[in-house]
């Protein structure tokens, strides 16, 4: 059977849609706290990169709770505008600071940063590739925490095998993950599955009460009602199928 051919989607339409969600990917603050608490010991003056930050759900959790420097990028300059004010609304922009950039092409001197933060976007440059590259911007003995999509069973059905295959994505199980982390340089230290709620509760469900909104600001314009089917699709193999995949916090030091 020939791969099933993806129409391509305005980048504007999803950078329009993505911000009306409080997170543009599966997490939690939970999640991003029970990473953190396994990174370990930071200095005072910790340095935090959070790289494909969104409009900084997690980037936020990690401000409010550490007294670390954060820089946090992403390649939609409106997500950083709105991360930035979202910052200074909760006080803590003298400490957080967000860049337009791209994760292929960082913008930062070697050996900057004590921890590397990234949930749910190493997937656009790939999980090996993103941990290989972005090693050389920590410390010695610094630490990446990043999120990555996995599958969860041996066996999958049919079915979602190909709807990923379909869709360009080729995730690997928790065991194959740690080996690729390992060869990239990094000592696993630790990785846990995120919860159902991450999906259901915290990026579903606030994506499906901001689709009819979207539609009409779209005045239910063909790419938008494509998009919106694609997302709907999505949710529908998630509701079906979410037994077999999630997303995998990797916490890892640099060796």
């Amino acid at each position: 059977m020939e791969p099933q051919q993806i129409p391509v989607i305005d980048p504007a339409l999803v950078e329009d849609f993505f911000r009306r969600l409080p997170r543009q990917g599966p997490g939690s603050e939970e999640a991003t706290l029970c990473a953190w608490k396994h990174v370990g010991f930071l200095p005072e003056d910790a340095r935090i990169a959070d790289i494909g930050c969104g409009t900084g759900g997690q980037t936020l959790t990690l401000a409010r709770h550490t007294g670390a420097q954060i820089t946090a990028l992403d390649i939609s300059a409106k997500f950083v505008a709105d991360l930035n004010a979202r910052a200074a609304q909760a006080g803590v922009d003298t400490r957080l600071r967000a860049i337009a950039g791209s994760m292929e092409n960082l913008p930062f001197a070697p050996e900057t940063f004590d921890l590397i933060w990234s949930e749910g976007a190493v997937y656009h440059i790939g999980f090996g590739r993103g941990l290989r590259e972005w090693r050389q911007y920590l410390r010695p003995g610094g630490t990446v925490a990043v999120t990555e999509l996995s599958w969860l069973k041996p066996v999958r059905p049919e079915e979602i095998e190909r709807y990923f295959a379909d869709n360009g994505i080729a995730p690997h199980t928790a065991v194959e993950n740690l080996r690729i982390m390992e060869r990239a340089g990094y000592l696993p230290s630790a990785h846990f599955v995120l919860p159902e709620t991450c999906w259901t509760d915290n990026y579903y469900r606030p994506m499906e009460r901001v689709m009819d909104a979207f539609l009409d600001e779209h005045a239910h314009s063909a790419p938008a009602r494509h998009f919106v089917e694609r997302m709907r699709e999505e949710i529908d193999f998630y509701d079906r199928y979410g037994d077999c995949f999630s997303y995998v916090f990797y916490i890892g030091r640099r060796d």
